[in-house]
């Protein structure tokens, strides 16, 4: 059985407009089993967290970091931690 765990990630480059947020949440259910959100900040980044299953979250991870998302990713910046839970499924804030 997976452990759970928390992946932040922040996401630089053209990402906001181009429906990067929607996209995501979209991955995040077609992967299943993960829940958190994407954020749209202030600096221009998106804000992506999610919970679930390791090997799931690490998918997320890879969808972000390669050529298939829409807009350019420049970077994506990540943390792992313990879930914290309080998310009912992956929203777009």
């Amino acid at each position: 059985m997976s452990e759970d765990v928390r992946l932040v990630a922040w996401v630089r480059g053209r990402v906001q407009g181009v429906g990067f947020r929607w996209f995501t949440r979209a991955r995040a259910l077609e992967l299943g089993g993960l829940s958190g959100f994407a954020l749209n900040l202030d600096d221009g980044r998106v804000q992506v967290v999610a919970e679930g299953p390791r090997e799931r979250c690490e998918g997320l991870l890879d969808w972000l970091q390669g050529d298939d998302t829409p807009g350019r990713v420049d970077g994506v910046t990540e943390i792992w931690d313990t879930p914290r839970g309080g998310y009912d499924g992956f929203a777009v804030r």
